[in-house]
């Protein structure tokens, strides 16, 4: 078993705060945990909290404290809790089944000592230990106590065994002792079990052994006799402690034991018969544990310690989920929990040997459960908690199981069925039978209780297919056998096991009553029957009737219904009782007569009178006269005369009621006379007997008495005259011959004509009898008696007499025989005619009449069908002809085929009618051709379509339907049936359908639903060609998804897409497949890129290996460096072939040259061998000296170009001096040349040539000529001459273009020139693009005043302006927009002042635009200047930068700094610094170590700028806002803050400091929680208010772990329930003080508790109320708080001028005489603040120094 941690229930305290006890209820719902404050409190099953209450003192006046709760249980129907008190008493408290029901104390038990443990094992019975050393019992029920033994020693602990029926004491002594209430047989000793070597406080007993531990360090597990079996020392482990506690199992198979932060769990190991340890549940932090309590079930462990923690782990071997219904959890090895997890429901499977539990199984509608153990079989019911476990011999698991009865579990094991009743552990009995089905075995256990029998279990069974046997399962005796003649198909018992129902194949319905043996059939074609639950009421079907029979003993009595339907279900609830029939697609139910069930069970219970009285209230019917009768019957049985009077009454017997009414009368008469049971009187008896028909009984009777003449008289009164003669004659009665006389004159009086006929013929008087038989009207008996006598049918006139009686009376075929007998053959056969009697008519006529034989033979045939005797008359319609009636009468007879016969012989068209009828014959018996045929003949084809339909032969009936029907109604037809046959799995038949109707595309769907690709595949083959690869491809997908790779190849090879297959077993790394198919389906070089890549997976000699293997690896290697993977290519060349090694190489750099990386590539050209690629690599990208480098190094002859490259790039760059030097390095000075000759420099060309081509010069020059090429002085002169000429503006455009970088000067004054000609003599527009050319010209040269002169000549303001700006000549640029164009005068100061911006000038910044510059020393952080600057300004200029200075002196957390801002400059009441004063005030609150006098002037200041900021607000819009009360309620805070440091430095104001400290409690909404808990406490401790300060300070230690946790709502508010200190605060964000000073804090908390000395209650006040709420608890009304300590002002209060300003006298007058005597300057600048603040002081008694 494992300890798994779940929940804590109850999180511990910082000190000691001891779980006392705990307990789980026996119905594992509710968990009880008892604290040291004796408060109980409730948990469910899940650990949610739901209840408390506080358990209450032995005597209400000593008070909560006196006691401490040791012990607590729970009863064992869980409504109750036993609480074990140390103040001698234990009291039982009712706490209901429902969660917040009253809690009410049932029972107390008052004892001479401590009760210090307690158990509950059994109901009413508590037993509970003393300290004086008893142990004693306690009865709930008498409220009564009793010693069961006693001792000397305190008892340390009490514990039961599993079952409950022992206990074991542990004493101080060490001693241990054990009781039993029952043993179970087990033969253990009672008494001193054992002695332990130390107090025995963990004590727990498991099923073979007890586990004893203690302060010793060492668990002992001792034997059932107190023998030593283990030992476990742990006394050399120092982080081991004493043992405190311990709890068994409730199976016993595991025991917990707890120490200090550690649970030790061991587990008794069967195979080895003794205690394994597990490994510990080590617990940081969770110090001693004082309490174990285990769930009842076994699944959980609650553990409660020293601290007040309640932790919940779970306890489990495994768990697993069953069919995704149930939760299996193994709690032990012979124990598990069995969960429903959709109701929640459980079931605790234990077996009571401990034998180990294999396999759960849930069956039987997921009701019943199923395990079986190597001994026994395990059987529960889920629904009424029943379990039962009964030795069973393994059977390899072959038993089956039947669920049907809900009380009794059928199991079927090798022909041989054995019963287990569910809570019981024996079987209940076994047979031998081989017929397994539920309908063929009926079980009744005690389902109704009926009169003297208390046991009632019946089984009835087959033994064999028509042999019924009944046994009585608690005699073990059998009760019946019954055998029939045909196979049994169905048979019940009903509920008191007296009738057995049974129906035979010919669905004939049967009832056996089983005390009388009888047997009589109820019902022909019965396909359903049933008992109506709790009666003996049947309800069965006939044909097309509901039949009812309400009193079972009158079978002939049913009531009838007609029905549409069939039954299919009878439903018994709420007093009702409905017969569910299906009507086509309804449902439509049958209600039973209720009052008519209800009969029968009062019947059963056997009172008659209850019976009586119901049949009063009925209305006489059929049902009720037949319930008459049977209480009639039962009423004689039971002897009670006066209802079964009642009951003939009813039924309307008179005669039986004034028999029964003067039976009653004699009985009450004897009874009167000799008292005693008058039933037993002879006369009662006799005319019971009498009543029962039974006159020989009563004549007996009679006789025993010697009452001849009341038998005699009794036979007279009957007209029993020959009973009478009898009875007289064996008497020798006297008057023997008057008897008979009177008898035969009686006889003839009573015209009993027949009986005195009978005398006659017994004294031989012949005629005379024939005379009175006829006298009879019995004209029969007269001819028997004349055929008899010969001499009798000469006498014409009797016999004329005898027939004409006969006929009159109908005797037909008599007559017919008496006139045959004398010749008279038309007579004879005139009355066998009318008579019937046809054989012998036919006879007579085949003798006497030929000709009538065929009129014979046809009314013959009339009359056997008028008979229902069909066969019969077939053949005599032959005889007479008449085929038709033939045809009809073999139809009704159903001889199907002599009718067939018959009707295909006649030649008659008017007989095709009964084709039809003979068809839908062989339609039922599956000869569909022959129906088909029949049916075409009668020109019913549709019919023969739906039979077609219905037996599924599509085919035949498409065909036939084509012929009939609309293709429309044949398609609705085919597909609604193919969907009904997908329905039941018959999808080749469905196909078969939607294809005939050409419908494959539902077939397709079909078979894809289905995951039958093959299927669908063909089909789609068939159908739509066009889609097969698609769907391939589709298919292929979806099998990949569900890893069936194979198909899925398969798939993507039909499918065409052979590189999905490859990629599909590449992705799953199955490389093989991947090559395979890639071989064999890809292009030629597929299979050697997947080679590739599987190699590349592979890497080093495996993928050479491979590579080798398939001959690729020169082509893997050209293959990776073209796919960029260079290092798997190197890797491949290093294994096997270098000599590939110089082209990867080249390809890398290639490839890096490509990424741009240059360094890398040319070290690869030159591994490559290509040191010419690398400098051309760094030729192209410019890079001259890697490429003169790489060449000097690897290539010189590159070196040449590498030069002409960077000459030409230099050329490019206008730098020619470099260029030329570079062509000349390289010997190329031709180049040099051409280049100064392209970019016009003649000159530069000249001297190259004339130093290193001289030979060329000649030629160079003639070229230059003919260009028209001068120099500067050529130049200059020819602009000069142009000048002369008046060609102005080929001389500007010769002056432009001067180019002589040596001599600036000469080109400043050739454009200044170029300008000046341009201004005077072209047009405007061509002077000012001159000056566009010459302006930048000159700027550029940093002539500035010249290019703005330029400019101003033009009139080209703007530009003359930008011309200064760039110069930095900003007053003349200014002049110039002032004089020229005020316009440009805002453009100028903005470039000025970006100017100083970029330049950083601020200070000059200042006198252009403030704003700019103080938002400059802003961002710079220069904040001194900026507010000394802004001062300067206007107050909202000055606020908005002080707002931005005190936002960043907050976030770098200097508060003090933002204050004495506001100190020094105001407090305006702006409402965007609302939050700047808030974050201020906060953070000040927040800071450490303020809780002295020092601190005074930093909270005078707050104070004062808060008084001024709330002296603003009442001036301001945002007068009384919630944003003023806050202020207003921080000003209080600060107020108190700065008195509180005043009067700490004043040793007479302690009490002052600290009722303000105290005070400031109800403002912890703003202040930190724990600040001020903690400061109010150490200033209550210091003034000696202990009380005040244990509560602070305790709640300071909870808000600490809260903040530990992050979280305040686990705090306990009740020790400030009705203070106005708030609950909801905010969570500081770290802890006020150190962790250091924390400690000793819950130090001296602990110490103060553990004494004892303070009292957990707040002081209150005259107003019942904490002293130091403003708010009075009861009424509600708020005082004013005090300005001098915040206190209530309540009685000696003194007023200010400022409404709602007060003060206490005391405190205030204290103040002003300290502030007096010690001069303190605080405590008179608090004054001085108070006069302020509040409008004055209240007297001139007080001056400032």
């Amino acid at each position: 078993m494992q300890l798994k941690y779940l929940k804590t229930l109850l999180t511990p305290q910082d000190g000691a705060a001891k779980v006392t006890c705990m307990a789980w209820a026996p119905n594992n719902a509710k968990f009880a945990v008892c604290t040291i404050e004796r408060v109980v409190i409730l948990y469910d099953e899940q650990g949610e909290k739901r209840d408390r209450f506080t358990t209450k003192p032995a005597d209400p006046k000593y008070g909560k404290k006196t006691y401490v709760v040791k012990s607590m249980a729970f009863s064992p129907d869980s409504t109750k809790i036993a609480v074990a008190q140390t103040d001698n008493i234990i009291f039982v408290y009712k706490i209901g089944e429902e969660w917040g029901d009253k809690k009410v104390i049932c029972n107390k038990f008052i004892q001479t000592s401590a009760v210090t443990c307690l158990v509950w094992p059994s109901e009413h019975l508590i037993i509970f230990g003393l300290a004086e050393g008893k142990v004693r019992q306690a009865n709930t029920k008498t409220s009564k106590s009793s010693t069961i033994y006693g001792t000397d020693s305190y008892i340390v602990s009490l514990t039961t065994n599993v079952s409950g029926k022992g206990i074991l004491s542990g004493h101080a002594d060490g001693t241990v002792v054990r009781y039993f209430f029952d043993d179970d047989g087990s033969g253990e000793s009672q008494g001193k079990l054992l002695t332990h070597a130390c107090p025995p406080y963990a004590l727990a007993w498991g099923t073979n052994s007890i586990i004893v531990a203690g302060c010793d360090k060492k668990i002992v597990a001792y034997g059932r006799e107190g023998q030593i079996l283990q030992t476990f020392d742990y006394s050399r482990d120092r982080s081991e402690k004493e043992f405190t506690v311990a709890a068994a199992s409730p199976s016993g198979q595991s025991i917990v034991v707890g120490s200090y932060d550690r649970l030790r769990v061991f587990n008794w190991s069967p195979r080895k018969a003794n205690w394994d340890e597990s490994s510990p549940k080590e617990i940081a932090n969770l110090y001693t544990i004082t309490a174990l309590a285990w769930k009842k079930d076994g699944s959980r462990l609650s553990v409660g310690t020293l601290c007040g923690g309640v932790e919940l782990f779970d306890c489990c071997l495994r768990r697993s989920i069953y069919r995704n219904k149930f939760e299996m959890t193994y709690v032990g090895l012979s124990q598990v929990i069995v969960k429903n997890l959709s109701t929640g429901t459980r079931v605790v499977l234990k077996s009571q040997y401990g034998y180990e539990i294999d396999e759960v199984k849930v069956m039987g509608k997921d009701r019943y459960i199923v395990a079986h153990t190597s001994d026994t079989l395990l059987l529960g019911d889920l629904m009424s908690n029943k379990l039962s476990e009964v030795a069973w011999q393994g059977s390899g698991g072959n038993e089956k199981f039947f669920f049907e009865n809900e009380t009794v579990c059928m199991v079927f094991n090798a022909g041989e069925l054995a019963l287990v009743e569910y809570g019981s552990n024996d079987i209940l009995g076994s047979v031998r039978t081989e017929f397994m089905n539920p309908h063929l075995i009926s079980v009744r256990l005690n389902e109704r209780k009926q009169r003297g029998v208390e046991d009632n279990k019946k089984l009835a069974y087959l033994i064999d297919i028509k042999t019924i046997a009944i046994v009585d399962l608690v005699g073990g005796c059998n009760m019946g056998t019954i055998s029939h003649d045909y196979k049994i198909d169905w048979l019940e018992l009903n509920e008191t096991g007296r009738k057995l129902l049974f129906r035979d194949k010919k669905l004939r319905l049967h009832l056996y009553d089983i005390e009388s043996s009888l047997k009589s059939t109820m019902l022909s074609f019965c396909p359903y029957v049933q008992w109506v639950p709790g009666s003996d009421v049947v309800v069965a079907q006939n044909r097309g009737n509901l039949c009812v029979w309400y009193t079972i003993d009158s079978p002939e009595r049913v009531t009838m219904f007609p029905i549409k339907g069939d039954i299919v279900d009878l439903e018994r609830s709420n007093g009702k009782t409905e017969v569910i029939v299906t009507e086509g697609v309804n449902s439509v139910s049958y209600t039973l007569d209720e009052g008519l069930i209800e009969f029968g069970t009062a019947i059963d219970d056997g009172d008659y009178h209850r019976a009586t009285a119901f049949l009063e209230t009925l209305e006489m019917s059929a049902e009720t006269e037949a319930m008459w009768k049977t209480l009639s019957k039962l009423s004689l049985e039971a002897r009670q005369l006066h209802i079964a009077e009642r009951c003939f009454a009813a039924l309307g017997d008179v005669s039986k009621v004034r028999f029964l009414n003067e039976t009653n009368k004699i009985a009450d008469a004897v009874s009167k006379e000799y008292g005693g049971d008058v039933i037993d009187h002879y006369q009662v008896k006799a005319r019971l007997a009498m009543l029962d028909k039974n006159f020989k009984l009563a004549e007996m009777y009679y006789m025993e008495q010697n009452a001849v003449e009341e038998a005699m008289e009794m036979y007279q009164e009957l007209h029993m005259w020959d009973e009478c003669i009898a009875v007289a004659e064996t008497r020798g009665h006297p008057e023997l011959d008057s008897l008979r006389r009177s008898y035969y004159s009686y006889l003839m009086d009573t015209n009993q004509n027949e009986k005195a006929a009978e005398v006659k013929e017994s004294e031989g008087d012949i005629t005379g009898a024939v005379n009175l038989y006829l006298k009879a009207g019995l004209p029969a008996k007269a001819s028997w008696l004349a055929m008899s006598r010969d001499e009798l049918l000469s006498n014409h006139d009797i016999m004329s007499r005898i027939t004409a009686a006969l006929i009159k009376g109908e005797f037909y075929e008599r007559a017919g025989d008496l006139f045959e007998r004398i010749r008279n053959n038309q007579r004879a056969l005139d009355c066998y005619r009318k008579g019937s009697a046809f054989k012998k008519a036919v006879d007579l006529a085949r003798v006497a009449f030929p000709a009538e034989v065929v009129k014979l033979e046809e009314a013959w045939g009339d009359y056997l069908v008028q008979q229902k005797q069909m066969d019969a008359a077939i053949n005599h319609y032959i005889e007479a002809g008449r085929s038709t009636k033939a045809i009809e009468a073999a139809i009704a007879a159903r001889q199907w085929k002599k009718a067939l016969h018959i009707l295909e012989l006649q030649e008659d068209k008017t007989a095709t009618k009964y084709y039809p009828k003979i068809a839908q014959y062989y339609a039922s018996v599956q000869e569909f051709e022959v129906a088909e045929r029949l049916f075409v003949k009668g020109d019913h084809i549709k019919d023969a379509i739906d039979m077609y339909t219905q037996a599924g032969r599509w085919e035949q009936a498409h065909k036939l339907a084509v012929k009939c029907m609309t293709q429309e109604d044949v398609s609705a037809l085919y597909i609604s049936r193919a969907q009904d046959l997908e329905k039941e799995g018959k999808f080749k038949e469905a196909e078969r359908l939607f294809t005939t109707v050409d419908e494959p595309d539902l077939a397709i769907t079909m078979y894809k639903n289905k995951k039958m690709y093959d299927d669908m595949i063909r089909l789609v083959a068939i159908h739509h060609k066009d889609l097969l690869q698609e769907t391939h491809i589709h298919l292929a997908k979806e099998l990949e998804s569900e890893s069936r790779f194979q198909e899925a190849e398969y798939h993507y090879l039909e499918g065409q897409d052979w590189k999905a297959a490859v990629n599909m077993y590449r992705v799953n790394d199955m490389w093989e497949e991947s090559y395979r198919i890639a071989k064999s389906h890809g292009g030629a070089n597929a299979h050697k890129q997947v080679a590739y890549l599987w190699a590349k997976s592979l890497g080093g000699e495996a993928a050479v290996k491979l590579l080798n293997k398939f001959g690729l690896l020169e082509t893997t290697i050209d293959f990776a460096t073209d796919n960029y993977s260079f290092d798997f290519a190197f890797e491949l060349a290093r294994l096997s072939m270098n000599q590939k090694a110089p082209d990867i190489h080249l390809k890398n750099a290639m490839y890096l040259e490509d990424q741009g990386k240059f360094n890398e590539a040319e070290t690869e050209f030159i591994k490559a061998g290509k040191p010419k690629e690398a400098v051309l690599m760094h030729v192209h990208n410019k890079d001259w000296s890697n490429a003169q480098r790489v060449a000097e190094a690897h290539d010189p002859e590159s070196v040449a170009d590498i030069l002409v490259s960077q000459a030409k790039f230099c050329f490019d760059q206008k730098e020619f001096q470099k260029a030329e030097a570079f062509l000349l390095r390289a010997q190329r000075p031709e180049l040099a040349i051409k280049y100064y000759k392209d970019a016009a420099m003649w000159t530069d060309a000249m001297r190259i040539c004339k130093d290193y081509l001289p030979s060329k010069l000649s030629i160079l020059q003639k070229e230059y000529e003919s260009e028209g090429n001068w120099g500067v002085e050529g130049m200059v002169e020819q602009a000069q001459e142009w000048e002369q000429t008046g060609e102005y503006a080929q001389a500007v455009d010769c002056y432009l273009k001067v180019k002589d970088s040596s001599n600036m000067d000469l080109l400043i004054k050739c454009w200044m020139k170029a300008a000046e000609l341009a201004i005077k003599f072209l047009s405007h527009e061509k002077a000012v693009n001159v000056s566009q050319v010459v302006g930048p010209r000159l700027t550029q040269l940093k002539k500035y005043n010249e290019a703005a002169e330029l400019y101003l000549n033009l009139d080209l303001i703007r530009n003359a302006i930008d011309a200064f700006i760039e110069g930095e000549e900003w007053n003349k640029a200014k002049r110039v927009a002032k004089e020229l164009d005020p316009r440009l005068e805002e453009y100028v100061d903005k470039r000025y002042k970006d100017h100083l911006k970029n330049q950083g000038k601020v200070d000059s910044l200042v006198g252009v635009d403030v704003m700019a510059a103080l938002d400059m020393y802003a961002e710079r952080g220069q904040w001194e200047k900026c507010i000394d600057t802004a001062s300067k300004q206007n107050f909202k200029v000055l606020h908005k930068f002080i707002a931005l200075y005190a936002t960043y002196l907050i976030k770098e957390g200097e508060a003090e700094k933002v204050l004495h801002l506001y100190a020094q400059h105001g407090v305006p009441a702006y409402s965007q610094n609302f939050n700047i004063y808030k974050r201020m005030f906060l953070e000040l609150v927040s800071l450490r170590d303020r809780d002295c006098a020092e601190a005074y002037r930093s909270w005078a200041d707050l104070r004062d700028v808060l008084l001024l900021l709330c002296e603003n607000l009442t001036k301001s819009s945002e007068a009384n806002s919630p944003a003023h009360e806050e202020f207003e309620q921080m000003l209080h805070v600060a107020h108190y803050y700065a008195t509180r440091s005043a009067a700490k430095g004043i040793d007479q104001l302690s009490p002052v400091a600290a009722k303000l400290s105290i005070s400031l409690l109800r403002h912890t909404e703003l202040i930190p929680a724990d600040k001020a808990f903690y400061e109010s406490g150490l200033a209550a401790k210091a003034v000696g208010w202990e009380n005040m300060a244990f509560i602070f300070l305790n709640r300071f230690l909870d808000l600490a772990d809260g903040i530990d946790e992050g979280t305040l709502e686990a705090l306990d508010h009740t020790d400030f329930q009705d203070t106005d200190i708030p609950f909801e605060v905010p969570v500081p964000s770290k802890l006020h003080v150190t962790v250091e000073k924390r400690e000793e804090i819950r130090e001296w908390v602990l110490t103060v508790s553990m004494d004892q000395r303070v009292e957990q209650v707040l002081p209150k006040d005259e107003r019942l109320t904490y002293e130091a709420s403003l708010v009075a608890a009861g009424t509600g009304i708020r005082s004013l708080p005090c300005v001098i300590t915040g206190y209530p002002v309540l009685r000696n209060k003194i007023e200010f001028k400022t409404p709602g300003m007060a003060a206490n006298k005391d405190d205030w007058n204290k103040f002003l005489m300290a502030t007096k005597t010690t001069h303190s300057p605080e405590c008179q600048d608090v004054l001085k603040f108070i006069s302020q603040w509040c409008g004055g002081l209240p007297s001139a008694g007080f001056s400032f120094h």
